[in-house]
């Protein structure tokens, strides 16, 4: 099977051709530009420094995020625009999910667990928490990262071991390691995900839909929508 991933979650993002469920390609983006100006010319470079045809992809993989709402928006349509018109389906992939995977933690033993993080910007995470299997055990939220541990306080309590990922994790490590100490080990850094997304599809028959039916995960309200509501209860009396 051929897949084409994408990621626009972040500034930089990533694409990837996944043949078998082995990596061909995988680029990641020049944060210097945005995804609206990057792409789709982008997957057509990518697709061309896989010797592969667009005609040729058997699915699409994209991620919903949590991540950039415009990033999002943008990776979202791009690849419904190109699985709608090579009549192909999607497989949704969660930031937090391709993070996971990215760690290798999602495999035994079963006494490890996972803790997704990434930077929501004022001083708070996106974060999800799972066990060595996959399983999600707490999440998704956007909380400051105190009450993200606070919450997770009762799975965390079953796994000798939690491994963190994601640039919330590097940003707030500090803080981790306050609360948990040698238990806690966190990534240096963070992989391009494309790929990853690409493997994940490739073994998800059950998870891929039509182009329309994809849905982003926001996990909170854009920025936009909050400022605006912040801006029209200052004008009421």
């Amino acid at each position: 099977m051929l897949i084409v991933a994408l990621d626009t979650s972040s500034a930089t993002g990533s694409a990837a051709v996944v043949r078998d469920g082995t990596i061909v390609v995988e680029r990641v983006g020049d944060a210097a530009r945005t995804h609206g100006e990057r792409l789709p010319r982008e997957l057509m470079a990518l697709l061309a420094a896989a010797g592969v045809e667009l005609r040729a992809i058997d699915r699409f993989a994209v991620s919903v995020g949590p991540g950039s709402f415009t990033g999002l928006r943008v990776g979202i349509a791009t690849i419904q625009g190109l699985a709608f018109a090579q009549q192909k389906l999607v497989v949704p992939v969660s930031s937090f999910e391709a993070l996971a995977f990215s760690s290798g933690v999602l495999r035994p033993p079963a006494s490890a667990a996972i803790g997704t993080w990434i930077d929501a910007h004022r001083g708070e995470v996106f974060a999800a928490l799972y066990d060595a299997d996959g399983g999600e055990l707490a999440g998704p939220t956007s909380l400051k990262p105190e009450a993200t541990l606070d919450a997770w306080s009762r799975p965390l309590g079953r796994f000798d071991r939690v491994r963190f990922a994601g640039d919330g994790a590097i940003l707030y490590s500090q803080c981790i390691a306050a609360r948990l100490g040698a238990r806690a080990a966190i990534d240096a850094d963070v992989p391009a995900l494309a790929g990853r997304m690409g493997l994940i599809a490739a073994g998800a028959d059950n998870r891929a839909v039509l182009p329309h039916a994809i849905v982003p995960l926001y996990v909170r309200r854009p920025d936009a929508v909050l400022a605006k509501e912040r801006r029209d209860a200052a004008r009421e009396p």
